[in-house]
Parts: structure tokens; C-alpha cells; sequence
């Protein structure tokens, strides 16, 4: 992979995940509107969107060759349906926990993300790790478990969130397709069930949509631009960065949305969670730390010393 791919696909990722950390102010103008209503505009609007997108750029033909594609490749087909269900489901948890107050929470998981998706790349795609990458896993775990005993409840939230991003990252590594088009297929994909609720929801008059005020039906329709920018930027990253630099650029969201949980909507910072961040924040340091020329080759040194001792 050439350096120059490698830092466009740097920035690419980097501007996706500061779109996404910001994301929670656009989601908090809409808390008067159900989670799952929200949802579907938001699955709806982005595929609107993304159809006049590739009229614009003249990628019609390119969609149509790469749908055709799909019946012939099988494997790039059931990754693509997959993307779309777990993009779904993150969406959902996401807005849920922003506009039910749990925003902090909704940090960590993305915190733990990162490592979760190197986790991916090491099982799936092979990727090698270093002792200090798999003590990073350790401090990690330690945090989850503060908080699962420190609260009572296991942090459904926080990991949810990490595994369902996690594995969207995953599956777009093994679905080859122009991002652009890529993401007009995932929302193609769940746009009829998105659609078939509004539908519902309009026939039983529990619509916010068109009810509530042109400011809301606004800011539901722009759901789909705010959803469709930062994933194509994300896909066009995906695509040419390690999936371990994709999981250390994903930092930028969660530090901007815990920064706007504290401060910005006052959540309640505890010091259980605090400590449980402490033990987060060690891991992804020294997973960084890993990443330098000195700390990987001491972790490779002392992985084929293991090797050799076992042996």
C-alpha cells in the first residue's frame, strides 16, 4: 500500500470520526422524537441522499454494474447485508443513549472500540499484535469490569456500541465497492423496513414528521446528510488504512462526546466511571505506545522469546 494512500486514507478516517464526535448536539435537537423514528429517517433520508449523490458524480452506471455484481459474488453480498443490519442497530443505540442521558456511557463503548476492532483484525484478518497490544486488552477488561461492579449492571450500552462498530469496520474491509456506492446498498437494504415504518407510524398518527414543526422535519431529513458525509468519508478510509489505524483514529469521537457529556449537558462523571476510563485510557496509551518503533520491536523481541521458551 503506497504512504500517500495510507495518509489519505488517514484523513479521510480522522474527519469522519470528528463528524461523528460532534454528532450527539445534531441528535439532541431531536429528543422530542422517538429513538426508532428518528432511526428510520435516518435510514430513509440517507438513502435519498445518496441516490442524488451519484446522480451528481455520474456513478449510476457503476451502481448498476456493482448490484449486478453482487448476484455473481456471494460473499461481498451477505458482508454488504450484514453492514447494513449492524449500521442499523449501531444508529439506534447510539441515539438512543444520547437522548436518554447516557451519553458518558455511550463514550466508553466507543472508547472500547478500537480495541474490539483490533481484536477483529488479529482473529479475522490475522493481524499480528505485540505483548503490549494484548496487555492493552487486559487494562481494558479491568475497566469494563469497574463498572459492571461498580454500577451493578453490565455496561450493555458501551458494548454494544464497540462490537456493532466494530464489525461494521470488519465488514467493509471485505466489501471492495466505491464508498460512495457501498453506502447507497446499505441504506438500499434496510430503506423499504425504514420506510414501511414511517408508513406505520403516519397511518396511526404517532408521527413527529410533518406534525411537530418545519424545524423538526428539517433536522429529521438532514439526518440523512449528517449520516451520509462522515460514512463516506469513513468507507474511503476503510479502505485504505490498517484496520489497527482505523481503530487508534476512532479516539477523536469519543474524547469530543464525552467532553459534550460532561460539560456541555452536565451527565453526572462518577469516580467509578473515572477510574473505569483511567484503566481505558491506559490501554489505548500503551497500544499507541506499541505502535513505535522502540516499544514493537521490544514486543516482538520478547513475543519470540516466549515462542522460544514454550518451544
Amino acid at each position: 500500500m503506497k504512504k500517500t494512500d495510507t495518509k489519505a486514507g488517514a484523513i479521510y478516517a480522522g474527519v469522519s470520526y470528528f463528524i461523528w464526535g460532534l454528532l450527539p448536539i445534531y441528535w439532541k435537537f431531536l429528543d422530542q422524537v422517538n429513538a426508532m423514528e428518528i432511526l428510520a429517517n435516518r435510514i430513509f433520508w440517507s438513502f435519498i441522499f445518496m441516490l442524488i449523490i451519484l446522480f451528481f458524480t455520474k456513478k449510476w452506471g457503476l451502481f448498476i454494474r456493482t448490484l449486478k455484481g453482487f448476484a455473481q459474488n456471494k460473499k461481498q453480498m451477505y458482508a454488504l447485508a450484514l453492514a447494513s443490519l449492524i449500521i442499523s442497530g449501531n444508529w439506534f443505540i447510539y441515539i438512543w443513549a444520547v437522548n436518554s442521558g447516557h451519553m458518558i456511557e455511550a463514550s466508553l463503548g466507543y472508547y472500547i472500540n478500537p480495541l474490539i476492532s483490533i481484536l477483529l483484525g488479529m482473529i479475522v484478518l490475522k493481524e499480528k499484535l505485540t505483548i503490549y497490544q494484548y496487555g492493552s486488552f487486559i487494562l481494558a477488561a479491568v475497566g469494563v469490569l469497574i463498572i459492571t461492579i461498580s454500577h451493578g449492571t453490565f455496561p450493555w450500552i458501551a458494548i454494544s456500541l464497540a462490537l456493532t462498530f466494530g464489525s461494521y469496520g470488519l465488514a467493509k474491509k471485505l466489501i471492495n465497492v466505491d464508498s460512495a456506492v457501498g453506502l447507497t446498498l446499505e441504506t438500499l437494504v434496510v430503506s423499504p423496513i425504514a420506510a414501511i415504518y414511517m408508513i406505520f407510524l403516519f397511518l396511526h398518527g404517532s408521527n413527529s414528521f410533518l406534525t411537530v414543526s418545519v424545524g423538526t422535519d428539517f433536522l429529521l431529513m438532514g439526518a440523512g446528510v449528517a449520516t451520509a458525509v462522515p460514512l463516506l468519508y469513513f468507507a474511503k478510509g476503510a479502505q485504505k488504512i490498517p484496520l489497527s489505524l482505523l481503530g487508534f483514529l476512532q479516539y477523536i469521537a469519543p474524547t469530543l462526546t464525552l467532553i459534550l457529556g460532561v460539560f456541555v449537558y452536565q451527565e453526572h462523571f462518577t469516580k467509578s466511571q473515572l477510574l473505569a476510563f483511567l484503566f481505558i485510557w491506559s490501554a489505548l496509551t500503551i497500544y499507541s505506545l506499541s505502535k513505535t518503533k522502540v516499544l514493537s520491536e521490544r514486543g516482538a523481541g520478547a513475543s519470540q522469546k516466549e515462542k522460544r521458551v514454550t518451544l
